[in-house]
């Protein structure tokens, strides 16, 4: 199965504050452009899903005209965390989440191992439709858990490469990946 994963738009926030799950505003304009650049990459039947933040929904309401949304493919969620300076949060706390990226459940919300499953619990639901083509806006963690993949690997493991990626997903980046399931 071949999937077009887009991340998000910059969204509108100051920079250094934690935002996983906060749902924000992003500009239109950008949204618009980079819909215009992408919308010739895939056939226009192919589906287009997105996370329920409007940081994607603006953009894959702009890639077709019935996107799905899915609350599986939504950002990490950093409970007491969200909305806080990243150099207001506790030292410890950051430090504890270095030490057990896999673990550790930052905010006191979720660790990357319960991201991970609901990630390849959407996979899974996906393949199942037998689209050979999806488009799926999200957000970088989820891009880097689709990228971690491998088929008959358990969550922890792909919830592991994942964490040691030190690949980088910029704001609208567009990047093509074949899932084999």
């Amino acid at each position: 199965m071949l999937l077009h994963l887009i991340r998000h738009t910059r969204p509108l926030i100051a920079p250094g504050i934690c935002y996983g799950q906060s749902d924000l505003a992003v500009d239109l304009s950008d949204c618009t452009s980079l819909a215009t650049r992408l919308s010739q990459r895939w056939p226009s039947h192919v589906p287009v899903y997105s996370s329920p933040l409007q940081r994607c929904t603006k953009l894959a309401e702009l890639l077709h005209p019935a996107p799905r949304t899915d609350a599986r493919i939504v950002e990490l969620g950093f409970g007491h965390w969200e909305m806080q300076a990243w150099d207001l949060i506790s030292r410890a706390e950051i430090d504890a989440w270095a030490a057990d990226v896999v673990h550790y459940r930052p905010g006191q919300q979720e660790n990357l191992v319960q991201m991970t499953h609901r990630v390849i619990a959407f996979l899974v639901e996906l393949h199942a439709t037998a689209e050979p083509e999806a488009v799926i806006v999200c957000h970088a963690g989820v891009i880097k858990i689709i990228s971690a993949w491998e088929h008959g690997l358990e969550s922890v493991s792909i919830a592991q490469r994942a964490a040691q990626s030190r690949d980088e997903f910029s704001y609208g980046c567009c990047m093509d990946v074949n899932i084999v399931m």
